[in-house]
């Protein structure tokens, strides 16, 4: 028998996390609530979880700094729960690791599908990783490696922590060099059909895998942006 999937609930108003429990628990989840985000990180050592839904707006340390701080320990979907929604707090949040994001009010039932998509994509990613691989071990792209089989990328002799999205990303453009490939091809390669997020996601992915692998990011040498068309890796 399969076990539950377990969602933590990070939302100061206990009525909204109420009705997030009890939706996703009669979905067939487990879940816990914190009301705090200064306890977030601490609770995140003790148990482990596979999804997080994280409220923006909360006590002592807001979404931001909470996704901020654990983006690159944790490998697992945030999804974002904010009453902001201009889509410059919609790509911050992005931009620091969030998976996807749902405004309030929102419908429950949504809520639950949201959680559902994530939790699916990150599963294919991760059979995806697990498959025995017939493509070569490594990809060198300038003094940028990918270890294809074991998941690692280290530029120089520094190992470099991606999220399986960001790693996909790159994999795939290193496995296509000198191809250009617009947003929306991106983001149906790795995100899939049935993901309901922006093709704007891949231009934030972009810009953190940028962060990791270029000597400057604001002048990209190895990822380079095509204006008009897309992206292209330079191999």
């Amino acid at each position: 028998m399969d076990r539950k999937k377990k969602i933590l609930i990070v939302e100061d108003d206990e009525d909204i996390a109420m009705v997030e429990k009890v939706y996703l628990e009669s979905a067939g989840f487990e879940t816990s609530i914190l009301a705090d985000g200064s306890q977030v990180a601490g609770f995140l050592e003790k148990e482990s979880f596979d999804l997080i839904l994280l409220d923006l707006m909360l006590p002592q340390k807001s979404g931001y700094e909470i996704c901020s701080e654990i983006r690159d320990r944790l490998d697992i979907p945030i999804l974002m729960v904010t009453a902001r929604t201009e889509a410059v707090d919609r790509i911050h949040g992005l931009g620091l690791g969030a998976d996807d994001y749902i405004a309030k009010p929102f419908d429950p039932a949504e809520l639950v599908a949201r959680v559902n998509a994530n939790l699916r994509q990150y599963e294919r990613v991760a059979r995806r990783g697990n498959r025995p691989e017939t493509e070569p071990e490594e990809i060198r792209v300038q003094d940028v490696r990918i270890l294809v089989n074991s998941w690692k990328i280290y530029k120089g002799d520094r190992e470099i922590r991606m999220p399986n999205r960001e790693f996909e990303l790159l994999k795939f453009l290193a496995q296509n060099p000198n191809i250009v490939f617009s947003r929306e091809q991106l983001f149906e390669k790795i995100w899939g059909y049935d993901y309901m997020g922006s093709s704007a996601t891949v231009m934030v992915h972009i810009n953190r895998i940028r962060e990791k692998i270029e000597d400057d990011a604001r002048n990209p040498e190895i990822l380079e942006t095509v204006w008009g068309a897309g992206y292209r890796l330079n191999g």
